[in-house]
């Protein structure tokens, strides 16, 4: 008979609860019955090794936790700053919530060990200040110009700029193949640290709405408010749903993405107003095209009618634009076999924390298992990660 261990059955409830995870959904994982696993929640009874190490896995837990004397103390949860109603977050979000903040704690005491100074941007302003100086602190503490980025993925601009500024920023909706982020739970949060500001910005969401939850993010710092997002988008209806945090940070994004005095220029006399011209211009901005519509018509740039007969143009060429992005993604799975996994890990550790992680390994600074567990990837296959980040 296999060999028990004595777990503590305190911490193993306390792993579960956490990981969002059912007591039904545990003894599958664990392939025994419902009745077993809860006698282990009891300490009446208890897993044999290999069935605690499973647990262990499946919860995000080290397997050593189960055998301490107390429950730990665990990181606290960011406020919630999503729509009223919003479904309750899941495992995924639990999953990813806590990945980030242990990466942030982790980088936020190496930089106060080394003595480096906070970020003055972080908390410079608070929600009673107007959304367009913090916008203009934003571009001008970034040295972005929303008029000439310099390539036409406006979000890689965006992110390479936030991190030189010592801003980290993650993005992935995906936790494992059976495990993925849905946009519509968590669109992104924010962690303002001033040693280790860490933004969270959910990739399941097509390439404008992930620029705008960025910058909706980035305000969040600005501003010293971390907590968790969803539906960020320009609000013009129910906006009574909606925290005033978020419709703060939503001004705040409009007003960087799309500055008054840049679309003074571009919508001149002799802008025509039609559909072909409004898509372009929010592509060259980076944003849709109905969060420009509804820029336009808050500066007083449209009518109400002008802004009903672009938004139903602008409905369609949505629902034309996710066909083709769906047609194209098949195309690209079949002819490549998927995307880079290393290039996932990348972008889901932060450009900027993997550089440092591998610099403080290849410094001696860390032992080579824990920059593993940091980025989540073996030490041999670091120079993987390393040609994508200097390649």
């Amino acid at each position: 008979m296999a060999e028990k261990v004595k777990i503590n059955p305190s911490i193993l409830q306390w792993a579960r609860k956490t990981a969002k995870i059912t007591e039904e959904q545990a003894a599958a994982k664990a392939g025994v019955s419902l009745e077993r696993y809860q006698a282990w929640e009891r300490g009446d009874d208890f897993p044999t090794i290999s069935k605690a190490q499973k647990l262990a896995h499946d919860f995000r837990r080290p397997f050593a936790l189960f055998f301490l004397p107390d429950v730990p103390r665990d990181f606290q949860p960011l406020q919630d700053f999503r729509r009223l109603g919003s479904v309750e977050l899941g495992t995924g979000s639990a999953f990813i919530i806590r990945e980030i903040q242990q990466k942030q704690a982790w980088i936020s005491e190496l930089n106060q060990e080394n003595g480096e100074k906070p970020l003055p941007f972080v908390g410079k302003f608070s929600s009673k200040d107007k959304p367009e100086e913090v916008a203009v602190d934003i571009l001008h503490t970034l040295q972005i110009d929303p008029s000439n980025y310099s390539s036409s993925n406006v979000i890689k601009d965006w992110i390479s700029a936030a991190e030189r500024q010592g801003i980290f920023v993650s993005r992935t909706s995906f936790i494992h193949s059976k495990l993925t982020l849905g946009s519509n739970e968590l669109q992104g949060f924010a962690i303002a640290d001033p040693f280790a500001p860490f933004v969270f910005v959910n990739s399941d969401d097509w390439a404008a709405p992930q620029l705008f939850t960025l910058v909706h993010e980035l305000a969040h710092l600005w501003i010293a408010k971390s907590g968790i997002s969803n539906e960020v988008e320009p609000v013009t209806p129910d906006r009574a749903k909606f925290h005033p945090v978020e419709l703060f940070c939503n001004e705040v994004a409009a007003s960087a993405l799309m500055p008054m005095d840049l679309l003074h220029r571009e919508v001149s006399a002799d802008f025509s107003y039609r559909y072909e011209d409004v898509f372009s211009l929010a592509r060259r901005l980076g944003v849709s095209a109905y969060a420009l519509l509804v820029r336009l018509y808050k500066l007083g740039m449209l009518t109400l009618s002008q802004y009903g007969i672009l938004k139903e143009q602008a409905d369609l060429g949505f629902q034309q634009f996710l066909l083709k992005e769906e047609q194209r993604k098949a195309k690209q799975k079949d002819s490549e076999g998927g995307p880079n996994p290393y290039l996932i890990k990348l972008n889901k550790n932060s450009r900027l924390f993997t550089q440092t992680v591998l610099d403080a390994f290849r410094g001696g600074v860390i032992e080579p298992t824990q920059a593993s567990y940091l980025l989540n990837v073996q030490v041999n296959k670091f120079p993987k990660l390393e040609s994508l980040i200097y390649g």
